[in-house]
């Protein structure tokens, strides 16, 4: 039996391995209340906000006004920019068995020859440590899946957080941003990847959580 997988699959299996192997065996499912629409409408605006400075050759100003993004550029090929950030599609690989590992970006900057991840977070205000720490495993996925596919990618990735910080006397909300630098890890997906599957592949574990217990 092959399964896919993504980087929300595979934060499930590191949370717990029998939620994970439940919910990919089809016996049940996690709940999970509504996604917040705010996080997804500004997800939205960001990428047609970068797709417009991507078009004129120029980085936004959150980027342009940073030194860590100096002599970097957006990835300029908007049709597979189109397929990376596809949650149906994204960047994908397929192992030997058939097993397949998809994960879809907000956006790619450009160093000389290697890509550069980044992401969009929407918070409530400035990232701390352990926020950084959430989003980790998700964004070594997606450096692993960019050298899976071939592609030579620089030894960190970007956070981009955009958070309120008050409203105008004209009712607008002005946010601010702060850019997050993070060492990749490349071994730490590959190992999940795999144990993941071994789990799949074996008997449903024992050991449960709080959700999953007694299913």
């Amino acid at each position: 039996m092959t399964f896919k997988l993504s980087p929300s699959s595979l934060n499930l299996f590191a949370e717990c391995p029998r939620c994970f192997y439940l919910t990919l065996h089809k016996k049940w499912k996690r709940p999970s209340g509504p996604f917040p629409s705010l996080p997804g409408g500004m997800d939205r605006i960001l990428k047609k906000h970068f797709d417009k400075f991507r078009d004129i050759g120029k980085l936004p100003p959150e980027l342009s006004e940073n030194k860590e993004c100096s002599g970097m550029k957006l990835f300029n090929d908007p049709e597979l920019m189109k397929i990376w950030q596809n949650n149906f599609k994204g960047i994908s690989w397929t192992d030997e068995e058939g097993n397949e590992l998809h994960g879809a970006v907000d956006a790619m900057l450009v160093k000389g020859e290697k890509l550069i991840v980044l992401d969009f977070k929407t918070r409530s205000g400035a990232p701390k440590d352990e926020t950084v720490d959430y989003y980790r495993l998700q964004q070594n996925i997606y450096n692993f899946l960019l050298r899976k596919n071939s592609y030579e990618t620089e030894d960190y990735f970007f956070l981009l957080f955009y958070f309120p910080t008050e409203i105008n006397e004209i009712g607008e909300v002005i946010f601010d941003t702060e850019l997050v630098k993070v060492k990749v890890d490349i071994k730490t997906p590959e190992k999940i990847w795999k144990d993941a599957l071994k789990i799949l592949n074996g008997d449903c574990p024992s050991k449960s959580c709080g959700w999953c217990n007694g299913r």
